[in-house]
């Protein structure tokens, strides 16, 4: 078997074990994302089809559970515009519009219009870098989803650390959790790497790109250089304590090769054989850890996080990792 077909049976492995595993909204939006990027539109129109269903009445997608989220439904968001586009389904197009309805104008906010994480609570966390601003970039709306993301980056970028910190408690203006928790700095890596593949479609964003690229690079060094001796990062990044996880190794990778692919991490000699080399070894770490049934190991596992398991997210990232693995490969092939 090829290099290419190993890889591609390893993202089917993973795409049938993400299929058969529970999902909360972001679990379905991640899951949606990566058969999306990975141009499997069938399974993203079934996939959105189940998330228009159990939708709320307030337009949130996909949720079951947990009802007090206020980002995560979002995170169907591009991949709904997609199967909306391919189908031209009536159900599908009035459940986005009743969605994009509470992303642009329902969900709460504080005066600045930056949207909280949860509608018990005045908090930003992290995942919601992922969760909103691409799709408000995808239904064309890209200063917002600018406005969006630059709001939880200034309330969560710790300077002295260089890294995302997990929650902030917009009440009494501190971070309600200041852990520089792995899968959250993904979160913006990977927000960030998708954010700029979409607004790249518009000369117009040229100048938000490069304030995208500016944090992403900067990110992306800072959190490689909590990799310890064997290479692996940590749940909580800057503590070695911590166990060692998979998620976050899986979410760089995808930054770099889609960095890499859509032209904007790369910036200076020996910058793009160091940070290839970087996701090769995070990617590989990723794929011992898939077993013969497909599911990834040793990630930050469901349904609480705070050990190792396995997780809907991550098979979807493992998907998309692998994906635009590929896709830097076929770039190279070309030129």
């Amino acid at each position: 078997m090829s290099a290419e077909s190993k890889i591609k049976e390893r993202i089917k492995n993973a795409g049938i074990a993400l299929l058969a595993m529970q999902r909360h909204s972001w679990e379905q939006g991640l899951a949606m994302q990566a058969f999306l990027e990975t141009e499997d539109m069938d399974t993203v129109v079934r996939l959105a089809v189940e998330a228009v269903y159990r939708a709320m009445p307030d337009g949130r997608a996909a949720t079951i559970g947990v009802t007090d989220a206020v980002t995560d439904p979002c995170s169907v968001g591009e991949a709904l515009l997609a199967a909306c586009d391919m189908t031209q389904s009536a159900f599908l197009i009035d459940g986005e519009k009743k969605l994009r309805k509470w992303a642009l104008e329902d969900s709460p906010c504080n005066r600045e219009g930056t949207r909280y994480h949860l509608n018990t609570g005045h908090e930003f966390w992290a995942d919601s870098m992922y969760m909103l601003p691409p799709y408000l970039a995808a239904m064309g709306k890209c200063y917002e989803a600018w406005v969006q993301f630059a709001g939880y980056w200034n309330a969560l970028y710790d300077i002295k650390a260089g890294l995302i910190v997990h929650k902030w408690d917009d009440d009494l203006r501190e971070w309600s959790d200041p852990l520089h928790w792995g899968i959250g700095n993904g979160w913006c890596l990977m927000a960030i790497a998708r954010l700029i593949g979409i607004m790249a479609k518009d000369k117009d964003n040229h100048e938000i790109i490069v304030k995208l690229s500016e944090r992403g690079r900067m990110l992306l060094e800072r959190v490689l250089s909590f990799r310890d001796d064997n290479g692996r990062l940590h749940d909580i990044l800057d503590d070695k304590d911590s166990f060692e996880e998979t998620g976050i190794s899986q979410m760089c990778a995808y930054t770099i090769y889609r960095g890499i692919s859509d032209g904007w991490l790369i910036r200076h000699a020996g910058d793009r054989e160091r940070l290839m080399d970087a996701a090769d070894s995070l990617r590989i770490q990723a794929e011992d850890k898939q077993d013969e049934f497909g599911f990834i190991h040793d990630v930050c596992g469901a349904p609480y996080f705070d050990r190792p398991g396995m997780a809907p997210e991550q098979q979807a990232i493992f998907m998309m990792m692998e994906h635009w693995y590929m896709k830097v490969k076929e770039d190279e092939n070309v030129q």
